[in-house]
């Protein structure tokens, strides 16, 4: 499913052609003129994807179709990922590549992407939406998670150091030859070989509160776990529009904690509301993420539990075999369209199980025999190597 056999020739245009789509997502979702609808755009790219990778067209071919309709758009399924390059251009032209997480090293799953500029632009428009109430995007930012480093593997930790960026911009040291924002300042990354540095968090509530700040709180699951663990009970005193972004759930080696309690407990270590907790879905093979639409005064209409689609996304629970669509209330896997996913695959099919329940998506977990991974996963793994690096140092 590569584009590696172009010529010079086409290599340009498949550059300008993805450009110029890039460029239309991106107007697409600041709500501009003149882009198309996401049907005609979905159509669009996957027409573009099908004219430059074969493996795509041989899909497309399997079963019969025409590409005249979105519900026609073969879904790429993720386990392509793990088997092969997803991607309709050269490896030469990578800008990133992100690895999924998994329980081996050679189950990884790689997503490839010529630019960026796409994917920053989006996950910040979502989140935006999602994790700030009363039209503000100013926070500052930390994440219970490792320090991806300067050239990540994780879509996840790219993703929360350009969220440092786009709703932060400032230093949280107090030294003032540090006084410049540092997107790998070890104040933002709360996760070393020790496990939760709960000191520095406690360094960033004292810094949003004299800043009369939000403090945003990206987290996984598995994180938040370790984070109530060296807390045992005591609360941090978090300004009052402090919101906690929860990733992941439980897929690895820990002990499990039921959501509904995890939120409980989370929103009472942080002295917030439960609404303030706000569930985060995407994976690896995707450009865009779902948020829970609860947090109060924010842009999204939701309640806990439902995961709302931003309008570049559509999630569709289907029939494994078919692929037809199911009616509400009925549970499928998720078949889902990105109009992120220009150079890759704007279709996939995932192995989670989901239903439609009014204005929002549920997550009913994962489909049997299906592989473990998930963020939670992949942050746990980080964790435990470096808590056993350390351990045996």
């Amino acid at each position: 499913m590569t584009g590696a056999e172009l010529s010079f020739e086409h290599i340009h245009e498949l550059e300008a052609c993805s450009d110029a789509l890039h460029r239309r997502v991106r107007a697409f979702a600041r709500g501009a003129a003149g882009t198309g609808n996401f049907d005609e755009l979905a159509l669009d790219i996957a027409r573009f994807q099908h004219r430059y990778s074969p493996g795509l067209s041989r899909l497309l071919e399997a079963r019969g179709w025409e590409l005249d309709s979105v519900d026609h758009i073969v879904p790429v399924p993720t386990d392509a990922f793990r088997f092969g390059r997803v991607a309709v251009y050269p490896r030469e032209l990578d800008a990133v590549r992100f690895e999924t997480s998994g329980t081996s090293a050679s189950t990884r799953g790689v997503h490839v992407m010529r630019t960026t500029r796409t994917y920053e632009e989006l996950s910040v428009r979502a989140a935006a939406r999602a994790l700030f109430a009363d039209g503000t995007t100013r926070a500052t930012v930390v994440a219970l998670a490792p320090a991806p480093g300067l050239a990540p593997t994780s879509s996840l930790g790219f993703m929360m150091r350009h969220f440092m960026r786009a709703f932060d911009g400032r230093a949280l040291s107090v030294e003032p030859q540090d006084a410049h924002f540092d997107a790998e300042a070890p104040e933002r990354w709360l996760v070393s070989v020790q496990g939760i540095d709960v000191p520095r968090l406690r360094r960033a509530v004292l810094t949003a509160s004299e800043r009369h700040d939000a403090l945003l709180v990206l987290a996984t699951a598995f994180s938040l776990v370790l984070l109530l663990d060296e807390l045992a009970g005591k609360v941090l005193p978090t300004p009052r529009k402090t919101v906690v972004m929860q990733t992941g759930g439980f897929k690895g080696r820990t002990r499990e904690i039921a959501p509904g309690e995890l939120r409980k407990a989370v929103a009472h270590a942080f002295r917030i509301p439960v609404t303030h907790v706000v569930g985060e879905y995407g994976m690896t093979e995707l450009t865009s993420q779902l948020y829970e639409g609860c947090l109060p005064g924010g842009s999204l209409r939701g309640e806990v539990g439902l995961f709302v689609e931003p309008p570049w996304l559509r999630v569709i629970p289907v029939e494994p075999t078919t692929l037809a669509a199911l009616p509400d209330g009925t549970p499928g896997l998720a078949k889902i369209l990105d109009l992120g996913n220009i150079d890759s695959a704007v279709a996939i099919l995932t192995q989670d199980v989901v239903c439609r329940r009014r204005a929002g998506i549920q997550l009913l977990g994962r489909a049997v025999a299906a592989p473990r991974r998930g963020c939670s996963l992949g942050i746990e793994n980080m964790v435990l190597a470096e808590l056993g690096a350390h351990k045996a140092s």
